[in-house]
Parts: C-alpha cells; structure tokens; sequence
C-alpha cells in the first residue's frame, strides 16, 4: 500500500473548505475536486428518502447532500434547483415526482396560454411565490450547517420558456418577438429579485449564485436566436447581480450542446474567478477556449455512461476529463455533464472518485 493511502483511496490534504477556498483565491490545491452538480435526487434515495423530500424537505434535503458528499469525498457544496422553475414561481401548476419513473417537477400548467396573459403578467411576491420559501429554507439549514449559500436562479430564457411551453415561445418568437422581449425582461426582473431577498438575508459576501441555462441549447434555438433573446438579457442580469455586491457566480451551468453559443456567452460578466459547468456535449477544450483565462471550469462526464455503463467506462471516461481538465489555466472541478440519474449505481459515482485517486492530484 502507498505512503498515505487508506484502504482504496488516498487520504486528502485538505478539507473540503479549505480546498474550496483555495480554489477560488487562485491558490494551490490538493487535488482536483468533484462538485455536487445535480446529485440531489441520487443523495436522497441515498439515504433512504424520497426524490421529492430532496425538493420539499430542506432538513433532509441538506442532510442527505452532505452525508453522500462527505461517502464519496465531494465537495460539500448542498444546493436546490429545478429545471421547471417559473411555472409554479408564476403561478401555473406543478407537479412533484412521486412515481417510479419520475425523477424531477414537471409543469402540469402554464401560467401563459394566450398573448394577452403576456401583458397582465406581474411578477410575484418573491417571499412567497413557488420554491422559494423552500429554497430559503434551505439556505438557512445550510448556513447553520456551516456550509455554503448558494441561491439558484432560472436564466430569462428558460425561465421564460416555463412560462408558456417552449412550442408557443418557439412561435411566437418569429410572430411576436415582442411578447418574448416582454416575458424576458420580467424573467430578468425576478431573477434580480430573488438576489436580492437573499442579500437581504445573509448579506452579499455570504452568497454566491448558481445558474442553469437549458432550452439556451442548440438542440432547441440557433446561434441567432441567442444573438437575439438570450445575450442581452443574460448580459443585463449578469451586470445587475454583480453590481449588488455578488462577487461571482457559483456554476453557471451551460447544459446542452451549445458550442457556437461559446462566442455570446464569453460576452456575459461572470465577476471574480466564477465557476462554469459545461454539459458533455459541449467539449471540454472548447469550455477552456473561451473561459479558461478567467474562470474556474466543471464538467462534464456523460451521465448515461454515469447510469448505464460499466464501472470501468466511467473510470475511463473520467480520467480522459481529468487530463483535459488539468490544462485549465484558472482551476478545475469534476462534475457530472449534468443531472445526475437517481438510479444510477453507486459504484459509478465511487469511480469518479477513484479516478480522482489515481490521476487528479496535485503532486
């Protein structure tokens, strides 16, 4: 057995927030990390609870992240989000997973369905309106906890897209490009909003912000369409954010294939050395093209090879993405491309751990 080595993996060097802290000062670190990016329904079913108690529940929701965090040596960083989020925030429906095959909300209704809903639209109580007295809530448990704050927030293109189904947004914006302007910047609106109830909490050193941009994708619009919708309004809400006092951004997540969105993007204020997730199929080198100099990159293993392969492929899989990953100027973390299935078989998560072991240090 090798100098420092327990049974099966090496001993760390540093703790988790101190190797966290390290790696947001631009500091050595000891090995590479692993961020918690969308494991909440695998860490409840982890512990024996519910994939809904890990969106309703911020006592367990919490207590299952840092156990499962702290089982497989990743970073403690407990977080809640929902791809969904704006339907129910604006008052239309959602529905909870309950099912055996259902992993994650899902709109039932949407709070648009005609054009003239558009502009009746207002924005909501931010103290009361869908997931945020629970995303609050959850916050608060972390902070007694010790552990990081990290509000989420809806881009103004998805968030939008929540609002009235991405089929009427898809026409209307070649239709009626200024109903789509309307719902972006009340999306902007309420995303500054949300921010701001939580500096208003634990104030703005205290809070970091994560972001995740999905029907931004490629699958869904062209690089015209971002030109066009998507850039400004992120741009806006970038720079209105950052200048509450919010240093950076803490995973701006950019899930889907959105290669020739890299360009925009690199256009969006990200603040002090923020981190940048990319999903697998956005490659890793392009991701350190444009946000290497300046920003801390994640990513961005397959979660079907997390789900469906052999122990070995993700071994695999993970040390190509650590060799890649090492090569980023600014820092590096590992993470899965993006939501990890709650089914997925532990060992797979424990390999991304084992490859970490065997090729991610700091030496």
């Amino acid at each position: 057995m090798k100098k420092g080595k327990t049974i099966g993996i090496r001993q760390d060097e540093m703790t988790s927030a101190r190797r966290l802290k390290a790696l947001l000062e631009g500091k050595p670190i000891d090995r590479i990390p692993i961020t918690n990016f969308g494991m909440r329904e695998f860490c409840a079913l982890n512990l024996g609870y519910t994939i809904a108690d890990s969106y309703m529940n911020p006592e367990k929701s919490v207590y299952a992240q840092t156990c499962t965090m702290e089982q497989y040596g990743f970073q403690l960083e407990p977080n809640i989000a929902y791809a969904s989020y704006g339907a129910w925030e604006f008052g239309g429906e959602i529905k909870m997973p309950s099912g055996e095959w259902e992993q994650a909300p899902y709109i039932k209704r949407y709070p648009i369905t005609t054009e003239k809903e558009v502009g009746d639209l207002s924005l909501p109580d931010i103290t009361s309106a869908g997931i945020i007295p629970i995303m609050m809530e959850f916050s608060k448990v972390a902070e007694k906890n010790g552990l990081p704050i990290l509000p989420f927030i809806s881009p103004p293109f998805s968030t939008a897209g929540n609002l009235c189904g991405l089929e009427k947004m898809a026409r209307w914006m070649y239709k009626a490009p200024q109903l789509i302007d309307n719902l972006l910047q009340k999306a902007t609106d309420h995303a500054v909003e949300v921010v701001e109830y939580w500096i208003k909490t634990f104030g703005a050193d205290n809070v970091s912000v994560r972001e995740a941009a999905a029907f931004e994708a490629n699958q869904i619009i062209s690089p015209g369409h971002f030109e066009r919708f998507v850039l400004p309004y992120e741009k806006q809400l970038h720079e209105r954010i950052l200048s509450l006092g919010i240093k950076r951004f803490f995973n701006c997540h950019i899930c889907g294939d959105q290669r020739m969105n890299l360009p925009y993007w690199a256009q969006v204020p990200m603040g002090e050395l923020s981190l940048i997730s990319f999903d697998h199929d956005t490659a890793l080198e392009a991701g350190i093209k444009y946000f290497g100099e300046t920003c801390i990159i994640a990513g961005n293993l397959n979660t079907s090879i997390l789900q469906t392969g052999k122990p070995q492929d993700v071994y695999e899989e993970t040390r190509q993405i650590i060799e890649i990953g090492k090569k980023a100027p600014r820092g590096f973390m590992l993470s899965a491309g993006c939501g990890l299935p709650p089914n997925t078989p532990p060992y797979n998560v424990y390999m991304m751990r084992k490859a970490i072991d065997d090729f991610g240090w700091f030496d």
